[in-house]
């Protein structure tokens, strides 16, 4: 069955649209439903091309327009030479999903996480920002166990990473009153453990039966493509309060949280 579609028909047309990491999981199906809506999409990807083209064939394919973007987000020459490609293409932007993280993968620096998840992320907005005309929207998607990490135990597998993404995440929000001057609009989409990603792969691995308890706890887990309709949607509804859009249950983050007042 076809994931259900979260944005009007033509909502979107003329509209631009970048979502890093999206050659494949949340990444592929955001971009996948602002292309539905009618909107150019740029499919960014570090080193996963062959997805990426995949991706872009199929909405070509629907009728879609969307290019590729390769890019490694913490070298702002790439970035750069990314945000020059979409000039060229597309002339502008008007949605940025900054959806891209990382800091779990075996073989890197002790500082990547806090590279990618926080420097690279304010870099990549600077970045873009010549490209965002009033009225635009910036995404920054994050977790429960990031957003809340300075209040609530997370996974000790998990914590360097959700503690750079919290850095990013406040990094980012120091931004939003220039933004808010420019006409630009800022979310935070801040979800639970997501069913079907690499990050619930790699908790899983790392300490089996996390997904069953974390099931147990919350009730239900959104999967792939619910979490990425709900950062569609944050990109064109009204910008919520706290620029906060919280996606599955957090009682027991704000729970804890509590409890430690």
């Amino acid at each position: 069955m076809a994931p259900k579609t979260p944005l009007d028909a033509g909502s979107l047309t003329g509209k631009r649209a970048l979502v890093t990491g999206s050659s494949r999981g949340v990444g592929a199906a955001t971009v996948g439903f602002f292309a539905e809506a009618g909107a150019s999409v740029a499919i960014n990807f570090r080193n996963k091309e062959t997805r990426a083209i995949k991706v872009a064939d199929a909405i070509r394919a629907a009728d879609g327009t969307a290019i590729t973007v390769g890019a490694d987000l913490t070298d702002a020459a790439s970035v750069a030479s990314m945000f020059e490609t979409i000039r060229a293409e597309f002339g502008g932007l008007d949605i940025l999903v900054m959806n891209a993280s990382g800091g779990m993968e075996s073989g890197m620096a002790e500082d990547y996480a806090m590279r990618l998840n926080r420097d690279a992320q304010v870099n990549l907005l600077n970045a873009a920002r010549p490209l965002l005309a009033p009225g635009s929207r910036v995404v920054f998607v994050t977790s429960h166990q990031a957003h809340f990490v300075e209040t609530t135990t997370t996974m000790a597998e998990y914590e360097p990473v959700a503690r750079s993404k919290r850095a990013g995440e406040d990094a980012l929000r120091a931004l939003i009153p220039e933004l808010a001057n420019a006409g630009i609009g800022f979310v935070v989409v801040s979800g639970d453990i997501i069913e079907g990603t690499v990050t619930a792969v790699l908790l899983e691995r790392a300490s089996p039966g996390t997904m069953n308890a974390r099931k147990d706890a919350a009730g239900r887990l959104y999967n792939v493509s619910e979490f990425a309709a709900e950062v569609a949607l944050a990109a064109v509804e009204t910008v919520p309060e706290n620029n906060t859009r919280y996606v599955g249950d957090i009682a027991d983050y704000v729970g804890e949280a509590a409890g430690q007042s």
